[in-house]
């Protein structure tokens, strides 16, 4: 187990509301761990942000400079794929609402045990 230390902080009404919310629904145990999942998650989220800067930084030394063109037309693609899901009784459907019900539970446990 990490060690745990002591933390003072001043938050924002509204997170605490929603922290303590949180344990009441039983999706954690204490504040602390609501508070402790939560920096976990910004400090997973800033090291990936970190290694997309570094994958497009190689990308544009080695291509150039990706255009505002391309971006939008990605940004473009990757809506439309959103946008039409797999049909509701399809096995790719199943799979996905199975793939995302497990992973919401492995990531409720998680943080229980923080």
């Amino acid at each position: 187990m990490i060690p745990k230390q002591r933390l003072s902080a001043s938050v924002d009404a509204d997170l605490i509301a929603a922290a303590e919310a949180a344990v009441l629904r039983g999706t954690f145990d204490s504040v602390s761990a609501w508070v402790n999942d939560a920096l976990r998650l910004k400090l997973e989220q800033d090291r990936r942000l970190e290694a997309l800067g570094a994958f497009v930084a190689a990308y544009e030394a080695e291509h150039g400079e990706i255009r505002s063109e391309e971006i939008r037309d990605a940004a473009r693609r990757a809506r439309a794929v959103i946008t039409r899901p797999a049909a509701a009784g399809s096995a790719a459907s199943r799979r996905a609402r199975a793939a995302t019900s497990s992973s919401a539970r492995a990531r409720a446990m998680s943080r229980q045990r923080g």
